[in-house]
């Protein structure tokens, strides 16, 4: 890898792909909608693809075109079969959790499983959630661990409670199968709700195929049922997730980047919310419509609570490393339960570079302006770690990044986009 040449000149626009957030839950809201859906400028990836496949697998039409997607809506009465089916969906965690609650509304059995790391994230929260709706759910080999068995009969509503602490994506799964349950559905949450935004976009995604949803703040959900989705056009906006390796790498190189696609103003995604951590590290920052401008400025470190955006974690942590000062990181023992163990993931890689790192249970402390030295290291087979080494590279020529192409999990363009950003063209 050569160093990269910072300092000035004129920004880079990088065009920023379609959220992958937000796709997910089109297509679960598109599959549960009564008629033909189009989803416009969609994210397809690995993760993305085995939503698609595993809809395809429920018996929803889905037909891949370009630049769009066409869903044929089941209004959630999926074809009922008599021989089981199994939906493999790799180490995608938001198509597990979406599935296994969309899989319940259907008829017959399903067997949701997955890559080998996904045998090892933990589930059992969403399943007594899902049996307190009327599900019957079943574990064929660790209890609370994938694979899960679904012997589908349709949900039929109730009120039930849930910890707030493992992941939001378990609310968000019960609320995108809500409307087609056989009556309402009132969800109350335990403690603090981690990763709190994803839900907003789960609500905003569900108003925009006609489906409201009652709240109190992140403690209370209602939606009425039966109320099938309204099918319709939706457009896939730009992934701020994706957007913060080019934010950052400006901010650690000290050149500027504008990412066109995203509405800073706008959107509903709370990995925006990453750049007001970059104003504090002493970056600025031009939000526009439909696009950011990030210029990069002598980074001093800060202390965030990144409980609502733990996937800017790792990339927050690369910034760290070039901050005067130690930046801590706190309120995210939920990471532990990612595409690898990301606390550890990042601490582990960073002392091979030379980083000075403190692990604890819930987050990172990490010491910047550290000699650091290039070496060959691990992406833990993990795109948000792979990524937000890229910005460390950024910086430190020779450093190599073993299973750079898990990438594609999110953004299959990544690599040929960071060239673009590192070159200037």
């Amino acid at each position: 890898m050569k160093p990269y040449r910072s300092g000035g000149g004129p920004s880079v626009t990088i065009p920023i792909p379609p959220s992958k957030s937000l796709t997910h839950r089109a297509l679960v809201a598109a599959a549960l909608a009564d008629g033909r859906s189009r989803i416009i400028d969609p994210l397809l990836c690995e993760d993305t693809m085995h939503t698609v496949n595993g809809l395809r697998t429920l018996g929803v039409p889905v037909d891949l075109r370009e630049g769009e997607i066409i869903v044929q809506g089941t209004g959630g009465r999926f074809p009922a079969r008599s021989d089981p089916s199994t939906l493999f969906l790799g180490n995608s965690g938001t198509s597990f959790r979406f599935l296994l609650a969309v899989s319940a509304l259907g008829s017959g059995q399903h067997l949701l499983t997955g890559a080998r790391r996904m045998l090892e994230r933990p589930i059992g929260g969403l399943c007594l959630g899902l049996e307190g709706l009327g599900a019957r759910i079943s574990f064929p080999a660790t209890s609370g661990f994938p694979p899960v068995l679904v012997r589908s009969r349709g949900l039929s509503g109730g009120k039930i409670r849930m910890a707030g602490d493992r992941s939001s994506q378990f609310v968000s799964a019960l609320l995108l199968a809500a409307p087609c349950a056989s009556g309402n559905v009132e969800i109350e949450v335990t403690g603090d709700l981690v990763s709190r935004h994803y839900v907003d976009l789960t609500t905003a995604v569900m108003g925009r195929f006609g489906v409201e949803v009652l709240r109190e703040g992140y403690r209370y959900f209602r939606v009425s049922a039966p109320r099938p989705y309204r099918a319709g056009d939706f457009r896939i906006e730009g992934d701020a997730s994706s957007a913060s390796y080019f934010w950052a790498g400006a901010a650690v190189s000290g050149a500027s980047v504008t990412t066109a696609n995203i509405d800073p103003r706008l959107t509903h995604q709370g990995d925006i919310g990453f750049l007001g951590i970059l104003e504090e590290m002493g970056c600025s920052v031009e939000r526009g419509t439909d696009r950011v401008t990030v210029r990069g400025g002598r980074l001093r470190a800060v202390e965030a609570d990144m409980s609502c955006m733990p996937d800017m974690v790792p990339t927050l942590a690369a910034v760290a490393l070039f901050a005067e000062g130690k930046t801590v990181i706190r309120n995210v023992p939920h990471l532990r339960f990612k595409e690898s163990d990301r606390l550890r993931a990042v601490a582990m890689e960073w002392k091979r570079l030379g980083g000075e790192v403190e692990e604890s249970r819930d987050g990172l402390a990490i010491a910047g302006k550290r000699p650091l030295r290039p070496a060959k290291i691990s992406s833990h087979d993990d795109h948000r770690i792979a990524m937000s080494l890229a910005v460390v590279g950024l910086m430190l020529p020779g450093l190599r990044i073993a299973g750079a192409r898990c990438v594609d999990k999110s953004y299959p363009g990544f690599w040929d986009a960071w060239h673009a950003f590192r070159t200037g063209s």
